[in-house]
């Protein structure tokens, strides 16, 4: 995990935070358990293989949920307004994937629009933008 403010505890344009996670074979098991997503592409091998993708791959939205994870990071207590995703790659059980979100504009009322992207390596898989409103945490 990585938190880039310029001061303790405030936002600003330029900000940055990141989480990283290695996704496993259990994480996609209980998405799918969770999510009722039974789509064999993620959860059997041999039908995966004879697809575009030649193996087994995790859910997009699986995935997508290590931008929620970054940016509970972000101070205070941060409420999700809008995510928009785009997806470019898929990530494989075993990747090491890194959701990265930064701050590109203040939108005033405690609100602020960040980039979001996802990457392996160095290849980007998901990118987009959301929109967050900060409240703060209650004690």
């Amino acid at each position: 995990m990585r938190l880039d403010t310029e001061t303790e505890g405030e936002l600003a344009v330029g900000d940055a935070v990141e989480f990283s996670k290695t996704v496993s074979d259990a994480d996609v098991k209980r998405f799918a358990a969770s999510s009722g997503d039974t789509n064999p592409l993620h959860l059997d091998e041999e039908f995966a293989a004879q697809t575009r993708f030649k193996g087994r791959i995790a859910h997009g939205t699986l995935v997508g949920g290590l931008i929620s994870a970054a940016l509970a990071r972000l101070p205070g207590l941060t409420i999700y307004l809008s995510q928009d995703l785009e997806f470019h790659a898929p990530v494989r059980i075993g990747d090491r994937a890194t959701a990265e979100c930064e701050v590109v504009e203040d939108l005033g009322r405690n609100q602020y629009r960040l980039t979001t992207t996802v990457y392996t390596d160095d290849e980007v898989v998901i990118d987009g933008e959301a929109v967050v409103l900060i409240d703060e945490r209650p004690d």
